[in-house]
């Protein structure tokens, strides 16, 4: 599963009460967006005539440059009919956003709002210890004879901050911290890009795509205030990205397109009842903010 995910039911509407295992405000709507690694609990209610009815899915693409899998996937809702009569007519499709339509997956993405009453409350950090910038990138890597896959014979590789980790081969990087092992990783991962540009700009730089290889990590204090921002980029092909964070959860506070702004976007954080989850997808040619404790010790990714 690489692409989001449009998905609707003909004739009925879906009412999200919970997403990646957190309660939501209740939010209805007809079609509802779903990114990869991501859940949500939706209420359906049959309160439709006796008849057939498509489910149906959709991939949302955001960049023209990345090929996809256009097809609609379908599945049937059929009501019991008591008669046993045949059903007269085709059953009915839903309707569904056009693949590109950043405006629908992102309005929906948006709608959703931790319930945060008396007996849900939440804890949303507010005072930051810690706060780390990083871009998430599409790059690529020369390729002997120009013989991969890629654009212009290159092989396809990703980003952050600048850096395509190398996982080690040999041991753990978790077993290498706690018995003080040398050679398989590195602290210091940037918490700031190391490399200023239009991140969101057209026509960036070829010199650009090729990234460093590492295996830099960022070692948090335990009981840390955490703030992420990840700031997507155009290298290679602008396109969205899911962030996944093993061992927590999180808060995703803010969002918007173009480039972060240190001084004016935060003004506009949700602190009061932002969604709790621990995948979040950064907009083609945007950030997406986040937030958590870190208390749970170990090795993420």
């Amino acid at each position: 599963m690489n692409s989001i995910l449009f998905f609707s039911i003909a004739n009925h509407n879906l009412t999200v009460v919970g997403a990646d295992g957190s309660y939501t405000k209740p939010v209805t709507r007809d079609c509802i967006t779903i990114s990869q690694g991501q859940t949500l609990d939706a209420l359906l209610l049959t309160n439709q005539p006796v008849g057939q009815y498509y489910m149906a899915a959709r991939a949302y693409s955001s960049s023209p440059a990345v090929a996809f899998d256009n097809t609609t996937t379908t599945a049937i809702v059929q009501y019991n009919n008591r008669n046993s009569t045949p059903f007269s007519s085709p059953p009915i499709l839903p309707y569904l956003p056009y693949y590109n339509d950043t405006n629908a997956a992102f309005n929906f993405f948006d709608s959703l709002r931790s319930l945060a009453n008396e007996d849900h409350p939440i804890d949303v950090p507010k005072n930051i210890t810690t706060r780390l910038i990083s871009t998430v990138s599409v790059n690529t890597f020369p390729c002997p004879n120009n013989s991969c896959e890629g654009p212009n014979g290159t092989r396809l590789a990703a980003s952050m901050n600048n850096i395509s980790f190398v996982d080690p081969t040999t041991i753990d990087i978790l077993e290498a911290y706690y018995y003080h092992i040398n050679g398989v990783f590195r602290e210091g991962f940037p918490d700031f890009p190391p490399l200023v540009y239009n991140f969101t700009g057209e026509d960036l730089p070829l010199i650009l795509q090729t990234p460093k290889r590492g295996t830099k990590v960022k070692v948090f204090d335990y009981g840390s205030i955490v703030e992420c921002i990840f700031q997507g980029t155009n290298l290679v092909a602008g396109i969205d990205h899911p962030m996944h964070l093993h061992g927590f959860s999180f808060y995703i506070v803010g969002r918007g397109f173009g480039n972060f702004d240190r001084d004016k976007d935060p003004l506009n954080y949700n602190l009061v009842d932002p969604p709790h989850r621990n995948t979040v997808t950064v907009p083609i040619s945007g950030w997406t903010a986040i937030r958590f404790k870190a208390n749970n010790p170990g090795k993420y990714s």
